[in-house]
């Protein structure tokens, strides 16, 4: 996606908790705990005084609660996306998504 095309697209000041996973440079899956910043349908910048290197490919789990829906009211849905990421500052990264990803609702699994 270019330049001209993110910038086409509606951003949104939302703060969304996002669980980020990807694989370390030692091949080994890593993750952290993210809250948004803003998104849009291309991408969403999130919050951190450690962003990844450019480039590196991310998984990323958006967390929505459902209290506007009355028959879904006090559940979540997460949205599972896939992208990389394309820009860094001191106040956290840009991530672009890829275009596959999946809705589904979010379980809370007790151990």
């Amino acid at each position: 996606m270019n330049e001209s095309d993110r910038r086409k697209m509606e951003r949104f000041d939302l703060k969304l908790p996002t669980k980020l996973s990807w694989t370390g440079r030692d091949n080994e899956q890593k993750s952290v705990e993210l809250m948004t910043n803003n998104i849009c349908a291309g991408g969403a910048y999130l919050l951190t005084d450690r962003p990844l290197s450019k480039g590196t490919e991310v998984e990323i789990d958006l967390i929505l609660e459902l209290d506007r829906l009355l028959e879904l009211r006090g559940q979540q849905s997460h949205i599972n996306v896939s992208g990389s990421v394309i820009r860094t500052d001191q106040r956290g990264m840009a991530v672009c998504f890829d275009r596959e990803y999946n809705i589904s609702p979010y379980k809370i699994i007790d151990i």
